[in-house]
């Protein structure tokens, strides 16, 4: 695939409605043959995506966990989010941070986010994923480089959850220290897009789109995705994200990619989850993402309650999270501001780990460190 191109032109080849059609004719035959492939098209895909899959998830389960063996080893790398600012001036109807919240809020200096940032690594912490609310005037390209720059000796990773971005900020904060980058599409349904963020800069779906496009041309090693499971259809969402991975991998092969998949959990503020995505449909889409994407990682977040997490470990999860706060200033600070939203796994570091190794699995706390050079 040509780097120059764009995912938005690689999408309109799948449009919604023959994204529905594929799903419903799919056949028990197809999801059988997806089974045996060692490389998987985008419609072998949403055969296992499909209802005709459901049928077979134990098969789907022993196919992914073989893959994830091949190719992941036993091992599953543990990383903790530093929340350094929750204001925000966009309008998303689904998120704890929207403006219309009226709730207490806190930015940190670099230097309250250096101690914050201390007390992660004591807990023996070694990737950290930075993140912030969307107001440039305060969390600037250039404050988010302070921090990370800051914060970047105390970790082996430094990765950013923030707001789109141009080419140029995230060259500027790889030379920071950032190495990774992910970024939620929230929903690849345009229409819908535009009403869940009615105002802000975050209305603009082509640009958000194509963030991970600027990202891995940057130079970023490790780009990660994901669709807010719950806005829309699941099929939808479901397969647009791992079309989005499969479109990154092909296009950008130097580049590390990394699926995630959030569910729709409480938060600060009220909105209806008109497309809950049931256990079962979870798991498949995660068996599914690692037949299509052996070599992906699949990380779930702390929005899940622990058994989910660590019966879903075995299958195909390679990266959990551990030790999470999400407000700002939640570990060392006092904090009195609301998190993003609730977290389900409270788990400590240490408490994970033992999960992890209870399971048969290794955590790993380390598995990669920039070079001066690079």
């Amino acid at each position: 695939m040509n780097t120059q191109a764009t995912f938005e032109a690689f999408l309109a080849q799948w449009p919604r409605e023959m994204r529905a059609s594929m799903a419903a004719n799919s056949s028990p035959a197809q999801v059988l043959a997806a089974l045996n492939k060692e490389s998987l098209s985008p419609q072998d895909f949403m055969a296992l995506l499909s209802p005709a899959a459901a049928p077979y998830l134990e098969q789907m389960a022993q196919r992914a966990r073989a893959l994830t063996l091949r190719h992941f080893g036993r091992a599953v790398n543990l990383f903790t989010p530093i929340y350094v600012s929750d204001y925000c001036t966009n309008h998303c109807r689904y998120c704890g941070f929207n403006t219309n919240n009226k709730q207490p809020r806190r930015h940190l200096t670099p230097d309250e986010a250096f101690i914050e940032a201390q007390a992660i690594a004591e807990m023996g912490i070694q990737h950290i994923l930075v993140l912030t609310g969307e107001a440039p005037k305060l969390s600037s390209p250039a404050y988010i480089g302070e921090v990370c720059q800051r914060i970047k000796p105390l970790f082996a990773s430094v990765g950013i959850e923030v707001y789109s971005l141009t080419e140029d900020d995230y060259r500027m904060l790889r030379g920071k220290g950032v190495d990774s980058f992910t970024m939620f599409q929230e929903t690849y349904n345009a229409e819908l897009y535009g009403w869940l963020h009615p105002k802000g800069p975050k209305h603009d779906y082509a640009w958000r789109l194509e963030t991970p496009t600027r990202a891995a041309r940057a130079g970023l090693r490790s780009v990660g995705i994901g669709a807010l499971l719950g806005l829309d259809e699941f099929i939808q969402d479901a397969f647009c994200t791992g079309l989005h991975g499969y479109w990154l991998r092909h296009s950008f092969p130097q580049v590390d990619v990394a699926l995630s998949v959030p569910r729709m959990c409480p938060h600060e503020g009220a909105f209806e989850v008109k497309h809950a995505v049931d256990d079962r449909q979870f798991v498949q889409y995660i068996c599914a993402l690692r037949c299509f994407l052996p070599r992906a990682s699949i990380t779930v977040s702390t929005r899940e309650k622990p058994s989910m997490r660590d019966h879903l470990i075995p299958i195909g999860v390679t990266r959990v999270s551990a030790g999470v706060s999400t407000a700002v200033g939640g570990r060392k600070l006092e904090a009195d501001n609301a998190g993003q939203f609730d977290i389900s796994d409270h788990r400590s570091l240490a408490e994970m780990c033992a999960a992890i190794e209870g399971l048969g699995y290794q955590p790993v706390i380390k598995d990669w460190e920039a070079c001066e050079s690079e």
